[in-house]
């Protein structure tokens, strides 16, 4: 039987095949990728480049200014639209590549879908070793781009033109996928770019993927509604797969319908809207009191979407309960039965219609309900404290955190990454809307925020995206900025300059450290550099404010909203304060010998917590 093809090089296969990719949200049917993020080098112009400009009107190509800032933007996009749009990156081999695989790493902690298109070396071999070539003198398959194999869900290097028939079907399955979903690299010879073959035609057939959602199996259901049922104090962690499912109104009925409270994640937050009475805010680390004394007690946790890292469980030393179990609702069978858990393997919204009618009538204790409604109460008047006005030269990034949210519209989105905020936000930040709430704490990948909010606005360009962000952060990487003006992409980024790594500056005294390389006035230095933030982002284009207080801070907000284009807004703040309430222990080793005495103390107050850690 004869099979109609058409003639194309290996790229613009790639490319054609790309704009085949379709979706449906709200019965809209939408291109799956939303773009291609490019910096073109020699190892993929030629190739990749040509046939990118041949799709152009069809599928977007954004010219960033860093690799890892355009990755960090691509992956921030499929974050912000639940994993049900993504896109991809390509680069040069090389530093380009390189760039990337931090970014790679940030999607594969987060289960978060990325198309990696790297160019690699000549699959020919004739001109060895061409520019940006390493060579492996055991190895002569090694490229740079093995790197990306651990911290790529799938990985494949194309040597024939052929190959990209599979590699792509493949590809395509893992960025879907509810469970393996993560970052797939496909590296890309750079000859074999350029190499015609003769596809099938039906390659390029469009494709319409839709969410799959996994059913419970019907034991493994079966044991968790009897843990359940059983249960005198059971709780609710939301982790981000009720974001990934939209099962956040799922997740407001079965609580309210059984009586059971609810925490949340990193990244889980905003899966129901803070005004709910039964959410009682961020848990573990940086946790609420309302959250965390719940957690103490509990004897059934419902753990919905999570992976328990040691931020939610506070380093598995918050449950003190003897007799808890752990219900582990979770499309990653890996995640459902982390701790000796009762896996429950399964779409968040299905497992929580499954289990709500098995439930039937049966509700909680009225009184462990009410435990829980009062100790929020006790935390929002810690909070508002915590956020309240203030006339100090140096406010608290808590403070900050409460003028920003004075000043916030019903339609913003908070972005923020790594360091101090992090933990304040997850505290503080008052989410009302999935999605609303947009942090990235898997990976804790410091230079993310400004790529990120760009990513966020890109995916979601009717929300007023607000990203907060340190003078350490945004030092490592801001030049997004320039490109959100490019784009005419506004974000509003508020720059809180604490002069230095206050975070860790904090952790590293709590360790009973000296202070040390963190601050800038604690660093080796002749002099210490007076960094004009404000100037500094007004020379990529943005519209900038220095603002000397807090209440300056509300002003600046509500006068640049009507901005047309990117609004950087700096304050300097304390690097000391942080909010006390609330919070937990979290596991970070102290030195056995020291020859200084408060390290020796730390280590005595570390040795005592490690009593308390649930060890399995």
């Amino acid at each position: 039987m004869s099979q109609k093809t058409v003639r194309l090089t290996m790229a613009q296969a790639v490319a054609r095949f790309l704009t085949r990719q379709m979706t449906v949200i709200d019965g809209e049917k939408l291109p799956i990728f939303g773009g291609v993020f490019a910096i073109f080098g020699h190892g993929n112009v030629a190739g990749v480049g040509e046939a990118l400009y041949g799709i152009k009107d069809t599928l977007p190509t954004y010219r960033a200014q860093n690799e890892q800032g355009m990755a960090n933007a691509a992956i921030a996009f499929a974050k912000a639209s639940f994993r049900r749009r993504f896109m991809a990156c390509t680069t040069s081999i090389g530093p380009g590549a390189l760039n990337m695989v931090t970014s790679a790493a940030l999607a594969h902690v987060n289960r978060l879908p990325v198309l990696f298109l790297p160019g690699d070396v000549f699959a020919n071999r004739r001109p060895d070793p061409v520019l940006q070539q390493i060579e492996d003198f055991g190895d002569g398959t090694m490229t740079v781009n093995d790197c990306f194999r651990p911290v790529s869900r799938y990985f494949d290097r194309i040597t024939r033109p052929e190959q990209i028939i599979p590699a792509l079907r493949r590809a395509m399955q893992v960025l879907t996928d509810p469970a393996d979903c993560g970052p797939v690299t496909l590296a890309l010879c750079q000859d074999v770019q350029a190499e015609a073959y003769d596809y099938p035609e039906n390659f390029f057939d469009e494709k319409v993927w839709t969410s799959r959602r996994l059913h419970p199996d019907a034991d493994e259901l079966a044991h968790a509604i009897t843990a359940l049922k059983a249960a005198q104090k059971p709780m609710i962690i939301a982790g981000g797969g009720v974001l990934y499912s939209e099962a956040s109104q799922t997740l407001a009925a079965f609580a309210e319908r059984h009586g059971i409270p609810v925490v949340e994640t990193q990244a889980g937050k905003s899966s129901l809207p803070h005004r709910h009475p039964l959410n009682m805010g961020s848990v573990g680390v940086t946790g609420t009191s309302a959250s965390n004394q719940l957690a103490e007690a509990a004897d059934v946790v419902l753990a919905v979407g999570s992976r328990l890292q040691d931020f939610t469980t506070g380093s598995w030393a918050l449950f003190k309960n003897d007799d808890l179990k752990i219900i582990g609702l979770n499309v990653q069978a890996f995640d459902a039965a982390k701790h000796e858990g009762l896996p429950l393997v399964s779409d968040a919204r299905v497992g929580l219609e499954a289990l709500s009618a098995g439930l039937g009538s049966h509700k909680a204790d009225d009184a462990w309900t009410k435990k829980a409604t009062d100790g929020k109460a006790e935390w929002l008047k810690a909070a508002e404290k915590a956020m309240a006005t203030t006339n100090a030269a140096l406010p608290s990034d808590a403070q900050v955190i409460g003028a920003v949210q004075r000043a916030r519209t019903e339609n913003t989105t908070l972005v923020c990454a790594a360091g101090g905020l992090p933990g304040e936000l997850h505290k503080l930040w008052q989410a009302d809307q999935p999605g609303s709430y947009h942090m990235e704490y898997g990976f804790s990948t410091m230079g993310y925020e400004v790529a990120g909010g760009l990513g966020v606005k890109l995916a979601k360009p009717g929300s007023d995206v607000i990203v907060m962000v340190g003078d350490g952060s945004y030092m490592m990487l801001n030049s997004e900025i320039a490109s959100s003006i490019m784009l005419g992409a506004k974000i509003t980024v508020v720059l809180l300059d604490n002069a230095g790594y206050g975070c860790i500056n904090r952790l590293q005294m709590a360790t009973g450290g000296a202070n040390f390389n963190n601050l800038l006035r604690d660093t080796h230095h002749v002099t210490l550099p007076a960094i004009d933030f404000a100037a500094h982002a007004a020379a990529m284009g943005a519209v900038t404010r220095k603002v000397a207080s807090i209440a300056e801070l509300e002003i600046a907000l509500k006068e640049t909203a009507g901005e047309d284009r990117t609004t950087v807004i700096v304050i300097d703040t304390d690097p000391l304060i942080t909010t006390d309430e609330g919070g937990h222990w979290w596991d970070v080793a102290v030195p056995e010998v020291s020859e200084r005495s408060k390290v020796n103390e730390a280590r005595k107050g570390y040795e005592k917590a490690l009593a308390a850690q649930r060890i399995g």
